[in-house]
């Protein structure tokens, strides 16, 4: 009934306290103001007069009013504590979504992520806000009723306090399938979620192919299944409602039965029987209210467990210390997405100021190798070093004040053209703007159509493929790093925009660290060195003009590839 992970995760638990105190109050005064009722009952049966009862009356109306006053005190200390909670937990999932650079966690992709750390949060505020207070309440409460009944008639309260276990039993057992329900729904309405995005997101290639209508059924398919567990989900709730309303009335009654035995048969003051009966509800209000909270609680915690997930898996090993040198160094790594088939395999590269190429085959390696640089990954066997330290030793923000990535999707934000030159340098002049734009010929462009705060749609959808890469690369430019890794940078650009891109990074080979990764070698010829990885093996290294009179793999890919080229040019020329 409490989960001790999601506990954890509450960093204040003051406001909790605060809760469950003020509850207490109120339960005190809701017993007193009955006590005041039964005495008024008590006065008017005596035939006293108005003399008496008036400042009972009054004592009512206080009780009432501070009442009221608690709460709406508590409401409020709970809605605070709601939002406290979900700005803590929403700063917490960014902040380890941005450290660790997810794509996935838990078997959910960024749709999946988005939702959890949305909808899932909305709901553990309520867990937090309204389960917990009440699940602590419960217990207490009905031991301080137990406290002051048992003076009155402990037959009676005797019964009441052993009734009271029967709903914490009833509610844990229904946990145990709840738990299941619940884990499902999340579950499948992650998989809608993800399903759905992934439709959107390649509708034109759907439209193309045709297959629009059976991804169409497939979401129907997610939708059905989603509808089914939401009707398990509800019927569920519904069951145990009914179960804990026939505990908690028939739990009251039976102290009822025995209140008036007492009053039959063993002389109970009717007065006071007329206050037991009246507790006796109280007895079982803080419990049922409970497992209307659990309901919600559970689906609160269910989402709890997928965001606990996501801030207890484990980030990449970082240090504190500076980075003196840009020198890179892989040393005989290893890495494995799947524990079985390597990406890497003992791995040996050096990487120093001036152009170096990685080439391969597609699924040689490559992009792993990126991830690896970037510390987005580290080897199972061998290590990556950065001027003779390990990359595990440096302090991250300083590593990746040095390093850029130009990759084939890197993400252009839909905002101005400036504000995402702000975002490499907080403080760039128009100057080094104008500078940039104009390296990578984008200067007329970017002035004739709106200058530099024309916007830029969401992943710079309103330009073309090419000068969403040259604009990526100004503002790399513009960061003025020390190591660049350009991952397939020119990859499905016109060859105007690959010339450029080129150009500029031939430039900026001059004065930093800059690895190319390609998989057209006609870009790489000029580099100072080049890898060629097969199976995650380093098989070929070398200049150009060395791997050529090898005529190894490295050979016969460039060779294939300049032969295309030529006929695709010649067939070009026919044609004109």
């Amino acid at each position: 009934m409490l989960d001790k992970d999601l506990f954890k995760l509450l960093e204040d638990k003051k406001d909790i306290a605060a809760v469950i105190i003020i509850s207490i109050f109120g339960m005190l005064v809701n017993v007193g103001i009955t006590a005041c009722i039964c005495y008024v009952i008590y006065l008017a049966v005596e035939g006293n007069g108005f003399d008496k009862l008036w400042p009972i009356f009054l004592i009512l109306l206080g009780g009432i009013i501070v009442r009221m006053c608690l709460s709406i005190l508590s409401g409020r200390i709970k809605a605070g504590l709601g939002a406290k909670v979900k700005k803590s937990l929403r700063k917490k999932t960014y902040d380890k979504m941005l450290k660790m650079g997810l794509k996935s966690v838990d078997g959910m992709n960024i749709a999946g992520l988005t939702q959890v750390s949305i909808e899932g949060i909305e709901q553990l505020d309520l867990y937090y806000s309204s389960y917990l207070p009440q699940f602590f309440y419960s217990m207490i409460a009905p031991i301080i009723l137990f406290v002051i009944s048992v003076f009155i008639d402990w037959r009676t309260a005797l019964v009441l306090l052993a009734c009271v276990p029967i709903i914490p039993i009833s509610i844990v057992a229904v946990s145990k399938y709840a738990k299941k329900i619940f884990a499902k729904y999340w579950g499948k309405y992650v998989s809608m979620g993800d399903g759905f995005l992934d439709s959107v997101q390649g509708l034109k290639e759907l439209k193309i192919f045709s297959a629009d209508k059976y991804y169409g059924e497939k979401m129907n398919l997610k939708s059905e299944e989603f509808r089914k567990i939401t009707m398990k989900v509800l019927v569920m709730q519904l069951a145990s409602t009914t179960i804990m309303d026939l505990v908690a009335y028939g739990g009251a009654g039976v102290g009822i039965a025995v209140a008036i035995w007492g009053v039959s048969s063993r002389g109970l003051a009717p007065i006071y029987a007329l206050f037991l009966i009246l507790v006796a509800v109280e007895f079982f209000l803080p419990l049922r209210a409970l497992g209307s909270a659990f309901h919600v609680a559970m689906n609160g915690a269910s989402a709890g467990k997928k965001i606990s997930s996501l801030l207890n898996a484990p980030l990449p090993e970082w240090g504190d210390e500076d980075v003196e040198d840009t020198q890179i160094n892989i040393n005989g790594a290893d890495f494995s997405y799947d524990g079985k088939r390597k990406a890497l395999d003992g791995v040996n590269m050096s990487f120093s100021k001036g152009m170096t190429a990685i080439v391969g085959e597609s699924g040689s390696g490559k992009s792993t190798l990126v991830s690896l640089i970037a510390g987005a990954i580290r080897p199972s066997v061998g290590n990556v070093e950065i001027g003779g330290k390990k990359l595990s030793a440096l302090d991250r923000d300083k590593y990746y004040a040095k390093l850029g990535v130009v990759s084939y999707d890197t993400y252009i934000f839909n905002d101005t053209v400036r504000n995402n030159f702000l975002l490499a340098k907080k403080d760039v002049s128009e100057e080094e703007i104008y500078t940039a734009l104009k390296k990578v010929n984008l200067y007329d462009f970017i002035i004739e159509n709106g200058g530099i705060d024309k916007v830029v749609d969401e992943d710079g959808s309103n330009i073309s493929g090419g000068q969403k890469q040259r604009l990526a690369l100004a503002v790399n430019i513009v960061a003025d790093k020390q190591i660049y890794v350009f991952d397939e940078a020119t990859s499905n650009i016109d060859t105007e925009s690959e010339k450029i891109i080129m150009e500029v990074v031939a430039q900026l080979a001059k004065k930093a660290v800059v690895i190319v990764i390609s998989h057209r070698l006609a870009n790489v010829v000029n580099a100072d060195r080049i890898y060629y990885l097969a199976d995650g093996k380093v098989t070929e290294e070398g200049s150009h003009s060395r791997l050529c009179e090898k005529n190894g793999e490295y050979a016969r890919l460039y060779f294939a590839q300049k032969s295309l080229e030529e006929g695709y040019k010649k067939t070009s020329e026919v044609t004109v």
